[in-house]
């Protein structure tokens, strides 16, 4: 009979040999269906290697396709017709102790739009990331899918598309249906961290609000990207010399990543001595109509606090933003492709020694440029740091690995610290705990290549770190529920979650 470690080594070498990575996350799916236990053992050993594989970019892919992919299905569909009865429904999941559920409605899948029911790959993708980086047991993790309908004519067109053949509902019977669901998560799973994921911007930020200060929960798309970008923009002041409270930043794209980056930012500079309006003036954001400024009367609520009076004159784009703001960073979540061109990056090139170039659009075809552009148009001297994952850059004789602003950095040691303390609520404090406790595993040699986050092979260690600095967040605010061992460190790393077979001989 045959070792873990052998069939570990017989499975990447079967995923190896095939030529296309949609045929790799096809692969990996199968083995997770039919060998749990082997699929995480794979996937932590090839952490790198696999999780553009398992999640992003390739899983965009895999849920574009995801009803002519299909095999079984994984976690729970909840439709308009179960409303009235989704605790039944909860009840009719086999595994009683879930800890960590992922909800998405598929309105707004990465960056690629409305995918429907089709957008299921995204909870299963990311709660494998629970197991496979935090250490969550996977029997504790459930992936949902508020099948509420599509407005993707293509899917209303498929006929082997899975989910409910009409448009979406909307209004007062969307919200009724999302309430109905959250109660019934604390009555079914009363110790589960619920993380809503690729809503689009109009439901993600309202939803947040109304139930942030109520049950157990986080956006990941606003609250993750944010502290994973704030975590590189402490790394990169170790490079500039300069202070998070010294820096200009201008973001490409007004939506939930880019306001919850500016949100945790300034709560970040406000910590360090800024007051709210000082550090709320360091953040500025170009929309789809320019400028985001106090002349604009068609503002959405949450862009209305970066709405700042400047003198000018009209900024319609982004390279007069960058003339006309002279910023230190610019951060990309547009969710559009080539955006940073090259003329842009060359006048950040003039206004900075050392200039921050973020392009954190994902997957990786809608990055806001490349990282060899970033290199080459700043000779050299930008800080680079993407959403998708790039190869390391050779320019001038110098290699450059560029550091992937990845969520998977976050979220699986936020849940992690969550279940841990058994924290009532999840806080930014905790989100802005998370991204220092980041940036201190960066290492002088991790720098010097220009990376700002630290290799994703010790991303378990990393996760129990944050999860060891969220913990700490919730017993000093009087938010954890399960008392604090004499050794917190220590009993979060003995949690985690280690895939092997107890009954082999």
């Amino acid at each position: 009979m045959s070792t873990l470690l052998e069939q570990s080594t017989r499975v990447m070498e079967n995923i190896r040999k095939r030529g296309a990575d949609l045929e790799k996350y096809v692969d990996m799916l199968s083995l997770l269906d039919r060998n749990e236990t082997l699929f995480y053992r794979v996937v932590i050993d090839h952490i790198e290697e696999l999780m553009p594989i398992i999640y992003t970019p390739v899983v965009g892919a895999g849920c574009q396709l995801y009803a002519h992919l299909f095999r079984r299905s994984r976690g729970l569909f909840i439709t308009k017709r179960e409303k009235g009865r989704i605790r039944e429904v909860l009840r009719n999941w086999p595994q009683k102790n879930v800890r960590v559920i992922v909800v998405t409605d598929g309105q707004r899948i990465l960056g690629l739009g409305d995918l429907g029911a089709s957008g299921m790959g995204i909870p299963v993708g990311k709660l494998s990331l629970y197991t496979a980086c935090g250490g969550i047991p996977p029997d504790a993790t459930l992936p949902i899918m508020l099948d509420v309908g599509t407005n993707n004519p293509a899917l209303l067109a498929d006929p082997l598309y899975l989910g409910t053949n009409e448009r979406r509902i909307e209004g007062a019977e969307y919200d009724e249906l999302v309430a109905e669901f959250v109660s019934a998560v604390q009555e079914i799973f009363p110790k589960a961290l619920l993380q809503f994921e690729d809503f689009a911007n109009h439901n993600a930020f309202r939803l947040l609000k109304q139930y942030r200060d109520k049950v157990r929960c986080f956006n990941d798309d606003i609250q993750g990207t944010a502290s994973v970008t704030l975590s590189g923009l402490f790394s990169a002041g170790r490079i500039t010399k300069r202070r998070l409270v010294d820096d200009k930043i201008l973001f490409h794209g007004a939506g939930e990543a880019a306001i919850g980056i500016g949100d945790l930012v300034v709560g970040a500079m406000m910590a360090d001595g800024l007051t709210k309006s000082e550090a709320l003036s360091r953040c500025w954001f170009v929309d789809s109509k320019g400028l985001v400024d106090s002349a604009r009367a068609d503002l959405q609520d949450h862009k209305k606090p970066y709405a700042h009076a400047h003198t000018h004159g009209p900024v319609p784009d982004l390279l007069a933003a960058v003339k006309a703001l002279k910023p230190t960073a610019l951060i990309g979540v547009s969710g559009q492709a080539a955006q940073f061109t090259r003329e842009i990056v060359e006048a950040m090139s003039r206004l900075n020694e050392r200039p921050l170039i973020f392009a954190l659009s994902n997957p990786t075809a809608n990055a806001e440029c490349t990282a060899e552009e970033a290199y080459s148009w700043s000779d050299g001297r930008a800080i680079f740091a993407s959403g998708s994952p790039f190869a390391p850059v050779v320019l001038n004789g110098r290699a450059f690995v560029p550091g992937q602003g990845n969520n998977a950095y976050i979220f699986p040691g936020v849940g992690l610290g969550v279940v841990a303390s058994g924290a009532r609520r999840v806080t930014d404090e905790m989100f802005s705990a998370a991204a220092r406790a980041l940036a201190k595993l960066v290492t002088e040699e991790d720098l010097a290549k220009g990376a700002l986050f630290p290799p994703l092979t010790k991303v378990r260690e990393i996760s129990a770190r944050i999860a060891e600095a969220v913990s700490e967040v919730c017993y000093a605010r009087g938010l954890a529920c399960v008392p604090r061992p004499a050794d917190l460190r220590k009993a979060i790393e003995a949690a985690q979650y280690q895939p092997e077979y107890k009954d082999y001989v």
